[in-house]
């Protein structure tokens, strides 16, 4: 799967080092996500997500929708 982390990263000119860092992790793991070569866990996936303001699926690949989902109005049980 092709994750979108690189482009978004680049686009807004941010070193691998400070994602890895945002995400409590090494450099060369960071980039190994990117590569795809390491599944992201999903924990990391969602603090991307809400770092770039994003939703997980436009991470993903699997939506061309960058803006995030709305909130959902459910009371939490």
């Amino acid at each position: 799967m092709k994750l979108r982390i690189r482009d978004l990263r680049e686009d807004a000119d941010i070193k691998q080092k400070t994602m890895a860092a945002v995400l409590m992790c090494d450099q060369s793991l960071y980039s190994k996500y990117e590569r795809g070569e390491r599944p992201l866990p999903l924990e990391l996936a969602g603090k991307l997500a809400d770092y770039f303001g994003t939703s997980v699926d436009y991470l993903m690949g699997r939506t061309d929708e960058r803006t995030p989902y709305p909130p959902s109005k459910r009371s939490p049980s």
